[in-house]
């Protein structure tokens, strides 16, 4: 903690600002609520657009890295054929979105809001990655309207074991077992505090500086790899949300998700998803997830890449790694 306060008491959030404002940085009306989002266009006519959802305790930010390689591959060592057009919303409640006044704006409402904003940009069919509640929002669009989809490509595919999955399971997947409840029972305590009571907890994190950093900080090294998030990309993403006064209206996100999301294996085998997806699994990642769970709700499974190194949020840890993993899963599929 103190060198992550002495790193946020330095924090040059003007260098941040114009950062983030050579971006196209844009917002949308959508369903009663102001939804801001970047949208940068490649120069490669050929692009495919592609939609990128982050999560909790991340941002925007989380993709900053990843704009370059994924809209001019050519200028980053790449292949033209390998560009996008990417649009990258903000959750609503979290960054310059707007904070819903009345209760609803859950997975549901925010995947309809998605299919909206990229009506309104043009784009008639769509790529989509996601990772924490980008994965549940990325999901909930294949649901909602699978023939918009070119493809998905998650980074934490959300599937669960069945009961009888624990009586069949080999030594690996009896550790991801252990893992999931540890995390379900322990280190998940964000989960419980936020989709229960969302909003005292939010008193704090809009009063402390110190306790919004220690919040969401400590997340991003509980999720992470052993290299972690870097510290300055940590303070980047605190500073976003202490300025944009955005810790308790991205809390009430788990409140709202719980009520519209069903969880559990049955649940989310009873909305599978026939869109072609790729998954690429990170060894950092605290809720882990075997292939033959997820294959009985990803019908089209197309590719399961298991990552040497990088955690939740590989956006900040591993860019690289995280622009080839999605050129490869559009490579074929998306450009048909």
């Amino acid at each position: 903690m103190r060198a992550l306060l002495e790193a946020w008491r330095g924090h040059d959030w003007r260098k941040l600002e114009e950062r983030f404002n050579t971006i196209g940085h844009h917002r949308a009306h959508i369903d009663g609520l102001d939804i801001a989002f970047w949208h940068v266009r490649s120069p490669e006519p050929s692009a495919v657009p592609l939609l990128l959802t982050h999560g909790w305790p991340g941002s925007v930010l989380e993709f900053e890295d990843l704009i370059g390689p994924l809209t001019d591959p050519v200028a980053h060592g790449g292949s033209a054929e390998d560009a996008f057009h990417v649009v990258i919303p903000s959750l609503p409640g979290y960054g310059f979105s707007g904070r819903p006044a009345e209760t609803g704006w859950g997975l549901a409402r925010t995947a309809r809001a998605w299919t909206t904003l990229m009506t309104e940009l043009g784009y008639s069919r769509f790529a989509a990655h996601g990772g924490d509640w980008g994965a549940f929002v990325t999901i909930e669009l294949a649901t909602q309207v699978p023939e918009r989809l070119v493809g998905l490509h998650l980074t934490m595919p959300v599937a669960s074991p069945l009961p009888e999955d624990r009586q069949s399971a080999d030594p690996r997947e009896q550790a991801m077992m252990a893992q999931r409840d540890q995390f379900v029972f322990l280190d998940g305590t964000h989960s419980i505090v936020l989709g229960a009571k969302p909003q005292t907890m939010g008193y704090s994190l809009l009063d402390s500086p110190a306790g919004l950093a220690a919040w969401l900080g400590e997340r991003m090294i509980a999720f992470a790899d052993d290299d972690g998030v870097p510290l300055q990309r940590q303070v980047d993403n605190i500073a976003l949300y202490w300025f944009t006064r955005t810790g308790a209206s991205s809390s009430r996100w788990y409140w709202e998700a719980r009520r519209d999301t069903p969880l559990g294996a049955e649940a989310e085998n009873a909305r599978p998803v026939e869109v072609p997806t790729a998954c690429s699994l990170f060894p950092g990642e605290p809720y882990p997830i075997a292939r033959r769970w997820a294959e009985r709700r990803f019908r089209k499974l197309i590719s399961w890449n298991e990552m040497e190194r990088g955690g939740h949020f590989p956006g900040w840890e591993q860019p690289a790694v995280l622009v080839t993993e999605i050129r490869n899963a559009f490579r074929d599929h998306g450009r048909t």
